[in-house]
Parts: structure tokens; C-alpha cells; sequence
């Protein structure tokens, strides 16, 4: 019997009964109506069949325990699945009543159930938010998947759109790619509704941009936009919202908010007058002279329990000034600015110079912060250089904590309880009133530099709890609330960065506030905006940016991004040059060389080999006697004149000796330094010297070594000297974390070339478990998509075959050298079941994701090899393997050699081929110590020679190498009961057996039974 399908909505509804919550208390918390909720009751009684209100809470309530169990069962990789899924949050809930406007509501749902983006455009105050909030309430049943509120108020930076965006969704960034292609990817198939608030300052070059994208790539996402201009573009709907309603006198819109509010504040005489027609006669004045403006006749309203209407108009008779507001400036805009004037002039000397001095926060902010701004900072705000500011007030901490609350009984800050504590916030148009009032006191330098050095100790705090560009993944709480921390701040950083960058004379606050900015936001993987910030601390540091050069650069490997590597390598070099830095200028010439080699496949245009010649020529001439730039050289000419553009392609003279010797030789420079990713660095050029020598064995123990450096375990680890002691770990956390998500894709792939599955499983998975990976599925699973299918993990490898479609397709569709394989290894699986649509769907990816050559000479050759012997086809397995390996040995001499003449050995005994003895002799000598390798060969020989003891000795090795696809198969082979179990084996791995005999060696090979067919 099937359960009930209850929609999205009747579950909200359904979880907050389980709460025990009247409709009213549901409709407010949901933001919809209380008729809508009694809708879904009475639909979920019908459909659960229970009888009463009551029974529906306990079903509530046993959902909720059994969905909670069966999220603990499903363990951490659906965890992380779902954590990559954007999922929506409550609408913003205003804690006061939304009045009148039926038809402007009406208007806007209609709008935007009819176009795909739509502004609400009216002056500041005019009541857009609280519109818009209304109209997403009211159309939330017509989205899938929700609708998401961004307010933009904080966003002071163009490319910050699609961040802000991001967070409010809740994804991250991928590697390979910005966080506005995060947010793509988050709703490319979703229906659903974005509601971005506070457009304009940032509407043409950042607004704009990211909704042209956003509605190309995500179909079925509409956007309700407000903002106080529209945004001038072709997709744009524009809806004006009207200043409040005034037509029915003392029945209009504007009337009823006043009324509202007034009561609100304890006004109830007033409201009790409004049977005395001069009293309803005064109020409608009033509305009219606020020209109908919601943020102005909520201002007046808040006063009027105090000064009563009498006092209200008397206040805006003789006490509104219109401030000036150039030609541009609407009525609506003077008659807002009037009621703050005239808000501000009923203040108290030291509660305006608060509300002044509190406007620099962009965010919520606390008492404590408040005063730390303010009243801490008196004396510096005091004064601007050595000249006295005008009016300038002093405050301590008890005038803070009265002024908040006295500002906030006028409307003035909004008061938000949290979990840690009270917070305060002001409006945006009286933010930008309260700065200029900073301008007109000569205390905006002061106080903003004030608000610079603030957000300094709170980035400095932050690195101190672990966000300096660590791991934060092995705290108690995974990080969370270190992350929670960051982005309660990171907006008033921003907004601090912002101001000061832009200053001559902050630069060296600037300098700082970026790069601890950068190191956060490479701990909560926001990497885009990481190397970003690393760049801006270059910018205000001038000739002295090397080193932020240098961390945008390791930055930018981790998001794949080669080309952008090798930029910022040179633009640190020459940094480097003009500081006089001649030595850094060539380690850093050094590594721009060495990226076009290690990380060729990242680069959208690879730099040719004259060009990487000449910068290796420039490092060597710079580098001088330098041990750091030195090791940065000896590395560059390993990689790149060895290999890269040398010996693999057979444009030198070099040999395999020569070649590992030019690595050893930077190991050892590097391993001098003391600095471990330089060190890993260079293991890896010895890792893949040692390959082309035919040495894997090495180079596994070379990629194994640079792993227990990077994490701290090298038991031949030195003390640096003093002179070259290693930076610290905030400073060098992205290269280190770049280098060891590099160090574990080659030891994963280097232990699955010499047989060793359980490491490359181990590594693979704690590829795929890396958090700057955590939702880029395609390049974090394809090393252990790959081992779990050689190991035999069929349903793993299905498993996660998911993710990494996803995630691939969502990245753009780019290749890579590591994607073919993994793309292949899924089709393998996916022909080892039988499922020849699903096998041919992935070939096709395996053509678009990976490299042709690669697939057909190298890990092509060997998954279908293996595919084809598994279903008895030895012909067509020897065809596939048929040429000699020293002829394909570039596509197979790194990883898949002993797999390819392992395989060839057996079609070619299985296929009755006259060579096959030499083929199996060879094999054996080249695959020595690999234990897989060896095993197959046993069994191959085995099969030859009818040798049942010897086969069941082989299979018991496969098992015990982890390699437990071969074990079952070789059971199968054995025929009898033997087989039985083998099919079995088989079917707990997920796999079928093979659909034919496996040909024709002889009669002992003949004579076997080969299991059951799938």
C-alpha cells in the first residue's frame, strides 16, 4: 500500500502542527493565509484518513521521528547530496501586519505568474519590501521548489550579487568555476521564485548581468526585483508601487496604516477619536501631507502616543526642512527625507550622534559593537587630523545602550533577537541619511576608520578560531560554528574593505582586511571570492603584493583554473622585481613554468613550449644562489624541460636516467627548504620521471610520501634552518591545500597502477571527501569511481556515478585527463550488469568528458578488455589490447600498464594465441610485486594448465589484494558449485556474470563450466 502524496506546502503545515500551533499561529509563521491553512488541514484529514486535528499532530510528530532515523541511516554521503541541494527557508516574517494595497497585490501576483523577471520600482520608503514579501507569499504555491528572499542591502561590490544569492541558498563554490555558476547549477531544473530586495546600487553592473545569466540558464526561475530605478534591460517587466492609497479619506490605505502603527505604539486615544469627523479630518491631512509614503507615516505614527496629532502636525508644519535633492529628486524622495529630518530633529544630541555613527554598520549589529563604534571611539572621532570635528559628542557605553533602545521606540533601528543576543539594524534610506549627517558632523573619516579597524579585530578573531585558510573539517561541529561566525560578519567586511580600499590613506588597514578576508573566505570555500580578495590586497599593496599574488594563485588551482595560475604567477614576479626582490622574482618565474606542465589539462589556452622556455630562462638568470628559488628552478627544469615539452614527446636528448636524476635533484633542493609543498611539488615531477622510467613502484611511494608531508606524518621530515624556515600555515593554506588535493588524486591513481586497491580507494575517498570538493562531484569521485570498479564495487561506483554526472554536466561540460577514466569505469560497470543503453550513454560521456587518445591507447583499452573477457570474448579482448605496449607505452605507462599486459596475457591464452606463453612470461616480469597483477596471471595459467587447486589459490588472493570482482569471477571460471558461488560473489557486488564461455585455450580450458548467465 502506498503513502498518501502530500505536497510540499501540506508538509510545512503538517510539521508546524506537529508543533502544536493554532492556523492563525501556522498562517503567520508560513506567511500565508489562515483560509489556505484550514485548506491543507482538511486536505491532509482526507488524505491520511484520520479523524481529528489532534490525530494529525501525532502523525506530524511520527514522520518527523521516522524521516530523522532514516537520515541517520542513510549515512554520510546522502548527507552530503542533500547538503548540495539549495533548499528553501522561510520568508522574511515582519513583525507587523501588512495593510491594504489589495490591488497593487493583486496587480504584482499577476505579473509575476505572467513574465519571468519583474521589478517593483518606487522611491525609499515607499513600502516595495513589504509588497513584495506579500506577493511572494501569495504566489508560493505556483513555485516547486519555493521561493528564496536575497536582500542585497549589504552588497556593495558589483560580483557580489551572485555571492549573496549563493548564501541565501545555500550552496557553495565549485572548483572550475565562480559562485555565480554555483548558483546556475543550484537552479537550473528548479521552479521557483527569487525575490531579490535593494537592487539599486548595484542594478547595472551587478544586478542586471546576473539575471540576464540566471533566466538563460535556469528556465523555470522567475525573479521579483525591487529597486528604486529600473533595471533597464530587454527581459524586464517594471511594476510602479504607489505611495499608499489616499482616495476614500479616512477609509484609505494610508489612514489604515497610520491607525495600525498608532495603536501599535499605545495611541489608542487618538484611534478612539476617529468618531469625531475633525479628528478623521486631521488624520487624513496628516497621510496627505506624508504624500502616502509607508516608511514616513510609520515615522509619525511611532510619535504619535507621545505628541499626539496635535504635535505631529504642528512638527511637520514648522519643523520640515526639505533637504536639497538635485533635479532628479522626486516629491516622494523630499517628503521621506523631511520626516527623517524631522525624526532627527526630535532627537536628543547624543542619540543622533549615535544614529549618525551607527549607520556605518552594514549588517545587524550588536550593543557592544554599537559601542566600540561610538562611544569607545569618542575621542578619534573627536576629532579629524589635528582639527576639531563640528558638534562633535562624546558617548560611553550606558549612552549607547539607552540611545539603541531609544532609537528603536521611534522606528528608527529595527530590533532582531538572535541566538546571540539582540541586534540592531537600520533601514537603507536611513543609513544613507545617517551618513550624511557623518558628513555634515566631520566625522565620517573618523568614524569609518573607526569601523575599518572593528572589522580588523573581527577578522583577526576569526583567524584565531581556524579561518585562516585551514581545515576546519576535524572540529567537534565540522566547522559549523566557525562558519556561522563568518557569515554573521563577512558583509560588514566587505562593506569595511570597500570603503578603505578606496583611500590612499587606509591602504595598510586595506591590505590587512584583505587578506584576512581572503583567508576566511578560502575556509568557508568561497574560493572565487578568496582569490579575489587576494588580488585586492596586491592592489593597495602595490610592489609589495607578491606574496598575495602568490596565495591568489595557489587559490586559483584549486579552482582548476590554469590559466589564471599562470597569470598570477607572472604578475608576482613582477611584483616581486619592482619590490627588488630579484630571487622571489625567479622562484616565481620558476613556478609560472612549472604550472604550464603539472596542471596542463586546467588551462583553456596551454602556453607553447617556446613560451615556457623563456620564462624558465628568466627564473634561472633570477634566481641567483637563493636555496628557495633555486629548488623553484631545479623543479621547473625537471618538469618541464624533461618532460612536458621534452622527452615525452621525443624533443631531446634526455633518457629515463637523466630524467628522474633532474627530479631527485629538485627533491632534494626542496627538502633543504624545509618547506613541504614546495617538497611535494617535487615528488611529484620524481613521481612521474620514475613512471616513464618503468618504476611505478616508486613513484606510488613517491605520491605516498607527499601525502605524510603535506598532513605532517614524513618520518624523514628535517627542522628547517632559520633562514629558510617555512611560512606559517595561515600564510601558505591555499598552496598547501591545493598541493594535497593534487598529492591525493596521484597517490590514489598510482596505487591503482601497481595493484594497490584498498590505498587507492582510500585515497579516492578522501578525494571525494575533501570540503573544497564537496559539491564538485565530477572531479572529487573520479579516482574513486575508478577504483571502486576495478575492485568490484558495482553498486558504489552506480552510486556515485550520480553525482559526478551531475555535477560534470553542471560544471559546463569540461574535460579533463582524470574524467575520461572515471566516465569509462561507470560504463564498465554498467556492461558488467548487462545495461548496454546505460553502458553506450556513458561511452558517449567518456567522448566528451575525457581525451581521445587516452581512451583508445590507455584506459580504454583496458576496461574494455576486461568487459569484453567477462562476457567470453577473448577474440575481441586480444583485438583491443593488440598492440605492443612498448608502442602505446605513452598512454599506458603510467597507470594502466600492468592492467593492459595482464589482460592481453589472458586473451591471448584464453584466445589460443601462439605467442600466448611468451606474453604471459613477459607480463609476469613486468608486474612483479603488483599484487592484482599476479594473481591474474596465476589464474591465467591456471586456466591453461586446468589447474582447479591453482584458480581457487588465485581467487583467494584477488580477495585478499581487495580486488573482489576477479575473486568472483575466477570462482565462476572453476565451474561446479564453485561457480555458484562466484555468481553470488557477483550479485552482492551489483555485477551479472559473464553471458559466455571464455573461449578457446586448449581442452583443460574447454572442458570447464563457466557459471550461470545473468
Amino acid at each position: 500500500m502506498t503513502s498518501p502524496v502530500i505536497s510540499a506546502r501540506e508538509a510545512d503545515v503538517l510539521a508546524l502542527l506537529g508543533e502544536h500551533l493554532s492556523n492563525a499561529e501556522i498562517a503567520a509563521r508560513l506567511f500565508i493565509s489562515v483560509r489556505t491553512v484550514e485548506s491543507h488541514v482538511s486536505s491532509m484529514l482526507r488524505k491520511l484518513e484520520v479523524p481529528d486535528r489532534r490525530a494529525l499532530a501525532r502523525y506530524a510528530i511520527e514522520r518527523a521521528r521516522a524521516e530523522a532515523e532514516a537520515e541517520s541511516e542513510e549515512g554520510v554521503g546522502h548527507q552530503e547530496e542533500r547538503s548540495s541541494r539549495a533548499v528553501p527557508v522561510p520568508l522574511p516574517a515582519p513583525l507587523t501586519a501588512f495593510v491594504g494595497r489589495v490591488r497593487e497585490r493583486q496587480e504584482l501576483a499577476a505579473a509575476v505568474r505572467a513574465h519571468r523577471q519583474v521589478t517593483a520600482v518606487g522611491p525609499g520608503g515607499v513600502g516595495k519590501t513589504r509588497l513584495a514579501l506579500a506577493v511572494a507569499a501569495d504566489v508560493s504555491d505556483d513555485f516547486a521548489d519555493g521561493v528564496w528572499f536575497v536582500d542585497l542591502v549589504p552588497v556593495t561590490e558589483e560580483n557580489r550579487v551572485g555571492a549573496a544569492v549563493a548564501a541565501a541558498l545555500g550552496v557553495g563554490e565549485r572548483p572550475g568555476g565562480g559562485i555565480d555558476d554555483a548558483v546556475l547549477a543550484a537552479l537550473a531544473d528548479r521552479q521557483a521564485l527569487l525575490v531579490l530586495d535593494n537592487c539599486e546600487q548595484i542594478r547595472d553592473g551587478g544586478v542586471a548581468p546576473f539575471l540576464e545569466r540566471l533566466l538563460t540558464a535556469c528556465p523555470r526561475v522567475r525573479v521579483l526585483v525591487t529597486s528604486r530605478a529600473r533595471l533597464l534591460v530587454p527581459f524586464e517587466r517594471a511594476f510602479s508601487v504607489p505611495p499608499l492609497s489616499r482616495e476614500g479619506g479616512d477609509d484609505s490605505d494610508a489612514v489604515a496604516l497610520f491607525l495600525d502603527r498608532a495603536g501599535a505604539v499605545g495611541a489608542s486615544a487618538v484611534v478612539g477619536l476617529l468618531t469625531d469627523p475633525a479628528v478623521r479630518a486631521r488624520v487624513v491631512a496628516l497621510c496627505e501631507r506624508l504624500d502616502g509614503m509607508a516608511l514616513a507615516i510609520e515615522l509619525a505614527a511611532a510619535r504619535c502616543a507621545t505628541l499626539g496629532l496635535d504635535g505631529l502636525t504642528a512638527g511637520l508644519s514648522q519643523q520640515l526642512r526639505l533637504l536639497a535633492g538635485g533635479p532628479r529628486a522626486t516629491d516622494r524622495h523630499r517628503s521621506v527625507r523631511a520626516v527623517l529630518d524631522w525624526s532627527h530633529d526630535l532627537l536628543a544630541p547624543p542619540d543622533q550622534a549615535l544614529l549618525r555613527r551607527v549607520s556605518v554598520f552594514a549588517v545587524p549589529f550588536t550593543a557592544e559593537a554599537a559601542t566600540e563604534i561610538a562611544a569607545e571611539g569618542a575621542a578619534e572621532i573627536a576629532f579629524e587630523g589635528d582639527v576639531e570635528a563640528a558638534g562633535a559628542v562624546p558617548l560611553d557605553a550606558l549612552d549607547v545602550a539607552d540611545g539603541l533602545g531609544r532609537l528603536a521606540e521611534q522606528s528608527l533601528l529595527a530590533v532582531t533577537p538572535s541566538e546571540t543576543g539582540t541586534r540592531y539594524q537600520a533601514l537603507e534610506t536611513i543609513r544613507q541619511y545617517g551618513t550624511e549627517r557623518l558628513a555634515e558632523a566631520d566625522e565620517l573619516t573618523a568614524v569609518r576608520t573607526r569601523h575599518v579597524r572593528w572589522c580588523l579585530q573581527r577578522a583577526a578573531e576569526l583567524v584565531a578560531v581556524g579561518g585562516d585558510g585551514t581545515d576546519d573539517t576535524e572540529r567537534p561541529d565540522g566547522g559549523a560554528d566557525w562558519r556561522a561566525r563568518f557569515d554573521a560578519v563577512a558583509d560588514e567586511l566587505r562593506a569595511a574593505l570597500g570603503w578603505a580600499a578606496g583611500r590612499t590613506d587606509q591602504q595598510a588597514d586595506a591590505h590587512a582586511l584583505a587578506l584576512s578576508l581572503a583567508g576566511a573566505a578560502f575556509t568557508r570555500n568561497l574560493l572565487g571570492e578568496a582569490q579575489q580578495r587576494y588580488e585586492q590586497a596586491a592592489t593597495v599593496a602595490g610592489d609589495a603584493g607578491a606574496a598575495a599574488l602568490r596565495q591568489a594563485a595557489a587559490v586559483a588551482g584549486c579552482r582548476r583554473l590554469g590559466d589564471d595560475m599562470l597569470r598570477l604567477h607572472r604578475a608576482a614576479a613582477e611584483a616581486a622585481r619592482s619590490a627588488g626582490d630579484t630571487a622571489g622574482a625567479g622562484r616565481d618565474l620558476a613556478a609560472a613554468a612549472t604550472v604550464a606542465y603539472r596542471f596542463s589539462s586546467e588551462f583553456t589556452r596551454l602556453p607553447s613550449a617556446d613560451d615556457v622556455t623563456v620564462l624558465l630562462k628568466e627564473a634561472s638568470e633570477s634566481a641567483g644562489t637563493d636555496p628557495a628559488a633555486e629548488a623553484a628552478v631545479a623543479l621547473a627544469e625537471a618538469a618541464v624541460l624533461a618532460d612536458a615539452f621534452g622527452a615525452v614527446q621525443g624533443d631531446t636528448d634526455n633518457t629515463a636516467a637523466e630524467t628522474v636524476a633532474r627530479a631527485e635533484r629538485a627533491v632534494a633542493l626542496a627538502r633543504r627548504t624545509g618547506d613541504p609543498v614546495a617538497e611535494s611539488a617535487a615528488l611529484d615531477a620524481l613521481s612521474g620521471a620514475q613512471c616513464w622510467a618503468g618504476e611505478p613502484f616508486a613513484a606510488a611511494a613517491a605520491a605516498r610520501r607527499r601525502i605524510d608531508l603535506l598532513t605532517g606524518d614524513d618520518p624523514e621530515a628535517r627542522t628547517p634552518a632559520p633562514a629558510q624556515a617555512r611560512t606559517s600555515a595561515s600564510a601558505s593554506a591555499p598552496a598547501h591545500t591545493h598541493e594535497l588535493m593534487d598529492a591525493l588524486a596521484m597517490a590514489a591513481g598510482t596505487a591503482l597502477g601497481v595493484g594497490d586497491l584498498p590505498g587507492a580507494r582510500r585515497w579516492g575517498g578522501r578525494l571525494a571527501r575533501h570540503p573544497l570538493l564537496a559539491e564538485v562531484g565530477h572531479h572529487a569521485t573520479s579516482w574513486l569511481l575508478v577504483a571502486d570498479a576495478f575492485a568490484g564495487h558495482g553498486d558504489e561506483v552506480l552510486t556515485g556515478s550520480a553525482r559526478f554526472l551531475d555535477a560534470w554536466e553542471r560544471s559546463g561540460r569540461r574535460r579533463s585527463f582524470s574524467l575520461g577514466p572515471a566516465a569509462a569505469s561507470v560504463a564498465l560497470v554498467h556492461g558488467l550488469r548487462g545495461d548496454e543503453g546505460a553502458r553506450a550513454e556513458w561511452l558517449g560521456i567518456v567522448d566528451r568528458a575525457g581525451t581521445g587518445d587516452e581512451y583508445h591507447h590507455g584506459y580504454g583499452a583496458v576496461l574494455d578488455a576486461q568487459l569484453l573477457l567477462h562476457r567470453g570474448d577473448p577474440d575481441a579482448a586480444l583485438d583491443r589490447v593488440s598492440p605492443e605496449p612498448e608502442r602505446v607505452w605513452k598512454w599506458v605507462s603510467w597507470i594502466w600498464l600492468h592492467w593492459y599486459v595482464t589482460l592481453r596475457a589472458e586473451a591471448s591464452v584464453l584466445a589460443g594465441h601462439p605467442d600466448a606463453r611468451a606474453r604471459l612470461a613477459a607480463a609476469r616480469t613486468t608486474v612483479a610485486g603488483n599484487p592484482v597483477a599476479s594473481a591474474h596471471l596465476d589464474r591465467t595459467e591456471a586456466l591453461r594448465e586446468g589447474d582447479l587447486p591453482r584458480q581457487l589459490t588465485a581467487a583467494a588472493a584477488f580477495e585478499a589484494a581487495g580486488c573482489r570482482y576477479q575473486s568472483a569471477r575466477t570462482l565462476l571460471l572453476a565451474g561446479g558449485d564453485h561457480a555458484v558461488a562466484g555468481t553470488a560473489a557477483l550479485t552482492a557486488l551489483g555485477l551479472a556474470g559473464p553471458t559466455a564461455p571464455p573461449g578457446r585455450a586448449g581442452p583443460a580450458v574447454q572442458g570447464l563450466s563457466f557459471g550461470i548467465r545473468p
